[in-house]
C-alpha cells in the first residue's frame, strides 16, 4: 500500500465534535506552576471566556456567549492543568524502536549506524504509510498530555493536520541540520514572519559540533526567532553566543543519554531563558514528553516550577506560540488536561505524573482522550467517534480511528505494535 493511494482513501476522518461550548466545573484549576483556584470554566468556540470562582468570576468581556443549552461536566476531584506543549518530535518515526548503540561522537556517526532501509527493522518500519505513522505520533503525544507537538520535518499536508487529534504546529522555519541541510540561509530567510525557525545543532560531542553555533552565525541565521534543537556540544563561549542573539534552545535529555551519552547540566539550562523540554522521537527517546519530565526531575534534578515551564509558557515563548497555549486564561485556548487532585501545587502533581494519571484531555474545548471513569462524567453525544486503545495494562478511550490504524500497521509489523516502547492494542 502506498502513501498515495493511503491519502486518497483515507483511514476514517475525526470529525468535528458537537461540544462547541461547555461548563468546565468543579475542579481545582491551575492558574501558574504553583497557585491554584477552585474554578468553574467555560468554553465557546474553542477559547476560554469564563473564569468563575466562588465569590469572584471573570469574563473576557467578548461578544461571544455560550449556548444556552451548554453542556456542564463535572470534574470534581480532579485538576485541571494547561495542556503541555511538546517543542520536538519526528511523528512518523514514534513507531520504530531504539536504535543504535552508543555513544557516538555525534548524530552523524549515528545516522550512518542505524540508517539500513533494506535491512530489518528500518525496512518494515518504512512500509507502514506515512499518514498512518504521522497518526501515531499524534497518539503518542496525546497519551502523555500534549495538546500542542511541533514536527521537526517537512510540513504535513493541512488536510491530514486538520483530522489529528492534537494540535500539530506547522507554520515555522527549518533546517534539518548544517550537516543534512541544503540552503540554509534560504531556508532561514523563508521563514514566515513571527514564526521561529528551528534547526537540530551542535547534536555531538566531538569539535565540530562545537564549532556548529558558530557557523551558523556566519551564515546570519543565528538569530532572536532561531531555536536550536540540542546544543549538547556548546562550549561556554558557543552558550554566550546563543545567549546575546536571544536564540531559544529545545532540550531532549533522555535522546541525548541515549546517542551522546551526554545532555545539558542543569546550569546549563537554568542560566537560559528561551528554553523549553522535547521528547525527540522513539528512535532515540526514552518515550514520551513524561518520560523527559521526570528525566529533569529525578536526574537533573531542575526545581518543578523550572520543569512546568519547560512544557507550558517558556514553550510557547520559544515556538512563538501567542494564542495562550501553555496557560489557563482568559481569551486563551481552551486546552487541558485533567488528572486525579492529589492537593500538590500543579508543578509538583506534574513531576509525579504518568500516563495512568492522564484522565481526559481536552484540545480546543473537545475532548479527545477520556479514561473510562470521566468518560462517564461527559454527555454520551459525540462519543460514538472514540475507540478504546490499551498501552500495557491501561485502558484509554481516544478521538482517532485507532482500529483502521492497527489493521494498516500490522499489515507490515505483525500482531504486536509498540509505540515509543510500549506495546498498544
Amino acid at each position: 500500500m502506498n502513501e498515495p493511494v493511503f491519502v486518497e482513501t483515507p483511514v476514517e476522518p475525526t470529525s468535528v465534535h458537537p461540544l462547541v461550548s461547555c461548563r468546565l466545573v468543579g475542579a481545582r484549576v491551575a492558574i501558574d506552576a504553583d497557585a491554584t483556584v477552585k474554578a468553574d470554566v467555560e468554553v465557546c468556540r474553542g477559547r476560554i471566556t469564563a473564569i468563575k470562582t466562588t465569590g469572584l468570576s471573570a469574563s473576557n468581556g467578548s461578544s461571544i456567549r455560550p449556548a444556552q443549552s451548554q453542556p456542564t461536566i463535572d470534574l470534581s476531584g480532579y485538576l485541571l492543568l494547561p495542556g503541555l506543549i511538546n517543542v520536538h518530535d519526528h511523528l512518523e518515526f514514534n513507531l520504530f524502536p531504539r536504535l543504535g548503540q552508543g555513544p557516538y561522537l555525534n548524530f552523524e556517526d549515528w545516522a550512518r549506524d542505524v540508517y539500513h532501509p533494506l535491512e530489518s527493522p528500518v525496512r518494515e518500519q518504512l512500509l507502514v504509510p506515512k499518514p498512518v505513522r504521522l497518526w501515531w505520533g499524534t497518539i503518542k503525544n496525546l497519551l502523555s498530555g500534549v495538546t500542542t507537538v511541533c514536527h521537526h520535518n517537512a510540513a504535513i499536508p493541512r488536510a491530514l493536520v486538520r483530522r489529528f487529534p492534537i494540535r500539530v504546529m506547522n507554520r515555522y522555519g527549518w533546517a534539518h541540520s548544517l550537516a543534512f541541510g541544503e540552503d540554509i540561509r534560504k531556508a532561514f530567510r523563508s521563514t514566515p514572519p513571527g514564526r521561529p525557525f528551528i534547526i537540530h545543532l551542535a547534536e555531538g560531542t566531538d569539535e565540530r559540533s562545537r564549532e556548529e553555533i558558530f557557523r551558523l552565525d556566519h551564515l546570519k541565521a543565528l538569530r532572536a526567532n532561531t531555536v536550536v534543537v540540542h546544543g549538547v556540544g556548546l562550549d561556554k563561549v558557543g552558550q554566550q553566543l546563543l545567549a546575546k542573539r536571544g536564540s531559544g534552545l529545545i532540550w531532549c535529555p533522555t535522546s541525548n543519554i541515549f546517542t551522546l551519552g551526554k545532555t545539558l547540566d542543569a546550569r546549563e539550562i537554568e542560566q537560559h531563558k528561551n528554553v523549553a523540554l522535547g521528547s525527540d522521537s522513539a528512535l532515540t527517546g526514552k518515550g514520551d514528553l513524561l518520560d523527559e519530565i521526570r528525566y529533569a526531575h529525578d536526574e537533573a534534578r531542575l526545581d518543578p516550577e523550572r520543569i512546568y515551564s519547560l512544557v507550558t509558557e517558556s514553550a510557547a515563548r520559544v515556538l512563538q506560540l501567542i494564542k495562550g497555549e501553555g496557560t489557563i486564561r482568559l481569551g486563551g485556548i481552551a486546552d487541558f488536561l485533567a488528572v486525579s487532585d492529589t492537593g500538590d501545587r500543579p508543578c509538583s502533581r506534574l513531576t509525579q505524573m504518568t500516563t495512568r494519571d492522564l484522565e481526559a484531555l481536552i484540545v480546543g474545548g473537545k475532548p479527545k482522550l477520556l479514561s473510562p471513569t470521566a468518560a462517564g462524567r461527559w454527555p454520551s453525544t459525540g462519543l460514538d467517534k472514540f475507540e478504546v486503545i490499551r498501552v500495557g495494562n491501561i485502558e484509554r478511550l481516544i478521538h482517532a480511528p485507532l482500529q483502521k490504524l492497527l489493521q494498516t500497521t500490522r499489515m507490515h509489523l505483525g500482531e504486536e505494535v509498540f509505540l515509543a516502547g510500549k506495546r498498544v492494542s
